[in-house]
């Protein structure tokens, strides 16, 4: 069913709500990333408040969607988003890479319910998430009566890997999207975040990357390009990997790092670098005026 002008208007307001709480605990912790986590906030509020099949008050339902997070530097996102969709408060955002906190700089699978594996070098998260997606379909088969053959069954659990566009760089991710082509894991969809910046620089200049699609495509993978910040654009390509049964799908979408804080778009140096108090403060007001409107309100 496609969604109504409301409801996409309801997740715009999460998207800003988040860009707002990671600005506030980048502040807290005085480290961590930023351009990565605004630039991704979109996304993660699609995926938290319409695409993930989840149970914020039970975590570990067995029926739910995976969300892998390859690029573990961008956590600040995902806590965000888990804290607005009531997997913890909010409030404990403020803990980012503080001693003890449940919420360190990079995903700690073990300290915090909902999480789905540890993160932090990168390169690695489509062999995880090829691995939990393998699982799943041969969890999906059952043997025919009196045969001991296995036959495929609908799946109703999906796997999802978010991942940069700077380790598309490692030759472990090749690795993994050559395997997951030729298994035809149909339940896996990759998500990649195209924003052309990695931490020493632009990701043309560090090592080119493009095309992406023609690379993806050439090991068997269904290829889709989308507006990282459309939120309607991106959840109709999320139905459309639905759609796809004989390969696994990868959606490019395109953001700007930095989204919402007009000084710091495209700049690089935002890569793994926080704001100052003062920085803080005008950050967010910059974001609560994201596309020259206040926040919507809703109940």
């Amino acid at each position: 069913m496609a969604l109504t002008d409301a409801e996409i208007l309801h997740i715009e307001d999460k998207a800003e709500k988040i860009r707002e709480t990671i600005i506030e605990m980048l502040v807290a912790a005085g480290s961590g990333h930023t351009a990565g986590p605004l630039g991704t906030a979109d996304i993660f509020a699609a995926l938290y408040f319409h695409v993930l099949k989840h149970d914020p008050q039970n975590p570990e339902w067995e029926e739910r969607d995976r969300l892998i997070l390859s690029n573990g530097h961008i956590v600040p996102v995902r806590y965000a988003a888990m804290a607005h969709a009531g997997y913890f408060p909010i409030e404990e955002c403020l803990t980012l890479r503080k001693f003890g906190s449940r919420l360190q700089g990079h995903p700690e699978r073990p300290r915090l319910p909902g999480l789905e594996t540890t993160s932090g070098p990168l390169g690695q998260g489509l062999s995880q998430g090829n691995g939990l997606a393998y699982s799943l379909l041969m969890d999906a088969q059952r043997p025919q009566s009196g045969a001991g053959i296995r036959t495929p069954a609908p799946v109703s659990r999906r796997v999802y890997v978010a991942m940069g566009d700077g380790e598309q760089n490692e030759g472990n991710v090749w690795e993994a999207v050559m395997w997951a082509g030729k298994n035809k894991l149909h339940n896996l969809t990759a998500i990649i975040d195209r924003n052309n910046i990695q931490i020493d620089g632009m990701t043309e200049d560090i090592m080119p990357l493009d095309s992406l699609r023609a690379k993806y495509e050439a090991f068997n993978w269904h290829v889709l390009e989308v507006d990282g910040h459309n939120v309607r654009a991106f959840i109709d390509a999320v139905d459309e990997a639905r759609a796809i049964y004989e390969k696994p799908t990868v959606i490019i979408a395109h953001t700007i790092p930095g989204k919402g804080v007009p000084e710091i778009e495209f700049d690089y140096h935002w890569h793994g670098k926080p704001p100052t108090a003062e920085e803080g403060k005008q950050f967010l007001k910059d974001i609560r005026t994201l596309k020259g409107k206040l926040p919507h309100e809703y109940a």
